[in-house]
């Protein structure tokens, strides 16, 4: 098997102003905060475990005004290119997040990042990061809760790419990276639970070799981690998973973030991949050919 090709380069964001200040998943609850020494701890750690199995992490400033902006998987979508790098800033569901996109922007520019737009200011679709994902050639979407079905042909057209919706019916697996982990080029970890009956057969279809989680493995977060070569840095890891995991040659490496749970996120939420790149991880397709590589 061939390992990713993207998954070295993470953008993080230091947890200096995390908290519960809304409820917008089933996991928040503004009665019960994060405890701030822990929630540095579990950050440097998670930072440590990524560099240690040869990654690399680029941090983007946090804003006070932001306490979730520290789930940097949401802030966009990124993608390399022949030229320069680029992002599909997201338009958050819910209007507590979208000033993260404002800051995610101006880094964008600092960067020299082409930057698209799927929606802003009310208009348009809504697009959240952490539903998308480069597999195999085509970009997979999810939509239902956080992301429009819209967003799946926004995508598609912005980057010129095959884009599928996979329609998320699972509250409590509201985006794509709580039920789906890309784990190399014929694997991936899949909560069809996550998903209405269409889009899970889709979804098996499009995994050579899935390893099929169950709703209780997946509300363990442990679909919600990121693989850095043969190295899969998780939050958890049920002893099935574990086994499986092994037995197909990866590393597990599990990181305590139990205080980010709080705010409904774990490792892939914390992270957001700068190396998938456009030609390589997404095949091109022409802009005469857009509507035929939408499939929702």
């Amino acid at each position: 098997m061939t390992a990713l090709s993207w998954g070295r380069r993470y953008l993080t964001v230091p947890p200096d102003h995390f908290r519960v200040a809304y409820a917008i998943n089933p996991f928040m609850d503004t009665a019960v905060q994060p405890d701030p020494g822990l929630v540095r701890r579990q950050y440097d750690a998670m930072v440590e475990a990524i560099r240690a199995a040869g990654g690399e992490v680029v941090e983007l400033a946090g804003r006070e005004d932001a306490p979730d902006m520290v789930y940097a998987m949401n802030l966009g979508f990124f993608v390399e290119s022949d030229a320069g790098p680029g992002v599909v800033l997201s338009h958050m569901r819910f209007p507590e997040r979208r000033m993260e996109t404002i800051s995610t922007s101006a880094w964008a520019a600092e960067h020299g990042f082409r930057q698209w737009r799927v929606g802003r200011d009310g208009v348009g679709a809504h697009f959240e990061s952490g539903d998308a994902f480069a597999w195999r050639g085509e970009l997979l979407v999810g939509h239902g809760f956080r992301s429009d079905e819209l967003a799946v042909k926004h995508l598609a057209t912005d980057l010129g790419v095959t884009a599928r919706g996979i329609r998320i019916v699972h509250p409590a697996l509201y985006h794509l990276d709580l039920s789906f982990c890309p784990l190399d080029d014929r694997r991936a970890i899949v909560c069809p639970d996550a998903y209405d009956p269409e889009s899970a057969e889709r979804m098996l279809a499009l995994v050579p070799e899935p390893l099929v989680i169950t709703e209780d493995e997946a509300l363990t977060f442990c679909a919600n981690s990121i693989v850095v070569g043969r190295t899969v840095i998780m939050p958890a890891c049920p002893p099935r998973v574990r086994a499986q995991l092994e037995r197909c040659g990866f590393v597990v490496v599990v990181v305590d973030v139990s205080e980010y749970l709080k705010g409904g996120g774990a490792i892939r939420c914390l992270t957001n991949p700068l190396d998938v790149r456009l030609g390589r991880d997404l095949r091109l397709r022409a802009p005469q050919d857009v509507s035929s590589n939408v499939h929702v």
